[in-house]
């Protein structure tokens, strides 16, 4: 009877550290840097916009319903539409980009 032995080469090692996981801990860094810390940067802004927001100021929603805020509560904003309608909206409806855009005033050249 023979016996067979088969020899395997240790991997190699940068620093004392497998290859392999050396990039996973670069493939997380880089997707924290480019996914998750922008998307909590984007949340965080639009939290301290909606907390700004003030009876009188112009927004418009999510649904793309544009509006002056009539009434302000604690997680609800009552929105006055046109011919004098009024609509309550979520806080969490009012789109950031598009509301700061209708309420900077435009650059004359």
């Amino acid at each position: 009877m023979t016996a067979t032995i088969f020899l395997q080469a240790a991997a190699p090692t940068i620093f004392g550290i497998n290859p392999q996981i050396l990039m996973f801990g670069l493939i997380a860094i880089v997707f924290y840097f480019f996914m998750i810390r922008p998307q909590m940067k984007k949340a965080k802004d639009q939290k301290k916009y909606v907390e700004e927001l003030k009876k009188g100021d112009k927004v418009i929603t999510t649904a793309g319903i544009h509006g002056k805020i009539y009434e302000v509560a604690e997680t609800t904003f009552l929105i006055e539409v046109e011919n004098g309608g009024r609509i309550r909206f979520s806080k969490s409806a009012i789109s950031l980009e598009e509301s700061r855009a209708l309420n900077t005033p435009a650059v004359v050249k």
